[in-house]
């Protein structure tokens, strides 16, 4: 499958697929106009990082999913996470330093359907130079029920360049049902809504991972392929991941011993290779991610922990 691209109000659109097995899921990018008199150079410069950075922060996201998706088989038992933890990420594309990103958990519950849930939020935002080339500010959210680890509330609040988009979906998971409502640009006014049918039990783009991390993946096999299903954004999907082995790595955290994942990503002219992607998560009780990386068909895209604070296993 190749890239397409598209032209709509003199905006350039950047439309690739991301779900393989029989149902193409596509994600539309708009690439805001850069400075009119600079050269083409920097043009050309501009259009690639912000791309780049559109991409750090949904693959963060959406490669969380699958990973947590594809195993999370079994009813949860969570002794990984607790209220309060904070991880936060450094997103890089070869000699730039892009973004940062942050997982946080909050430091109480909140209460949805009469029941405890952590309120976790993703953030993804650009940084230092990388600013001169868009800037980007996402937050990505859920709601996720203390006892099921199912979610019951996601959200998204979405500013890239000038474009902006706030979005809430509302889950009920007993009877297969999501409710989804969009907001104007400034999140006040609600200006449309939709009701869809789900075709069991559901995570979203930010529980998914934390869904992940209560289950038990010492029985997992290398070469393991795991077809999984969820919703985002308006449908339904499908992603297949494989479980690599083990690994030790260096990070910021020290030297530390992995689980690595690749998800099957289709072909297209975004990705090199036949599994372009990797998603390093430690082997411990935590469960959290050390390192993504991404072979783009230009260069590679790394996004690597920085710090962890509010751990539930020390």
């Amino acid at each position: 499958m190749l890239v397409k691209l598209t032209k709509d109000e003199g905006i350039t659109k950047v439309t690739r697929p991301i779900v393989s097995e029989g149902q193409i899921r596509i994600f539309n990018q708009s690439n805001d106009p850069f400075f009119p008199n600079t050269s083409p150079i920097c043009k050309k410069l501009s259009g690639i990082v912000k791309l780049q950075m559109k991409t750090a922060f949904r693959a963060l996201f959406l490669l969380f999913t699958a990973t947590s998706l594809a195993l999370g088989q079994n009813g949860p038992k969570n002794s990984a996470f607790t209220f309060g933890e904070e991880l936060q990420f450094e997103v890089t594309y070869g000699w730039l330093n892009l973004a940062e990103a942050k997982l946080q958990i909050s430091r109480r519950a909140v209460n949805e359907q009469m029941r405890p849930h952590y309120k976790i939020d993703a953030y993804g935002k650009t940084k230092g130079a990388a600013t001169i080339f868009g800037r980007v500010n996402d937050n990505w959210g859920t709601h996720l029920d203390t006892g099921t680890l199912l979610p019951s509330l996601s959200y998204r609040h979405i500013e890239e360049g000038k474009y902006r988009k706030n979005e809430k979906t509302y889950f009920d998971q007993q009877n297969r049902k999501a409710k989804m409502e969009w907001y104007d640009r400034d999140n006040r006014t609600l200006k449309d809504s939709k009701e869809y049918k789900l075709p069991g039990q559901v995570q979203d783009l930010v529980s998914g991972f934390y869904y992940l991390r209560s289950m038990d993946l010492t029985n997992l096999k290398k070469g393991q392929s795991i077809l999984i299903t969820g919703f985002f954004d308006k449908e339904i999907y499908n992603l297949k991941l494989i479980y690599e082995g083990t690994e030790q790595i260096q990070t910021s955290l020290g030297l530390i011993d992995t689980y690595v994942f690749s998800p099957l990503m289709p072909q297209n002219r975004l990705f090199r290779g036949d599994f372009p992607v990797k998603v390093w998560v430690t082997k411990d009780q935590n469960k959290i991610p050390v390192k993504i990386k991404a072979n783009l068909f230009i260069g590679s895209l790394n996004i690597d922990i920085s710090s962890a604070k509010g751990l539930r296993n020390k």
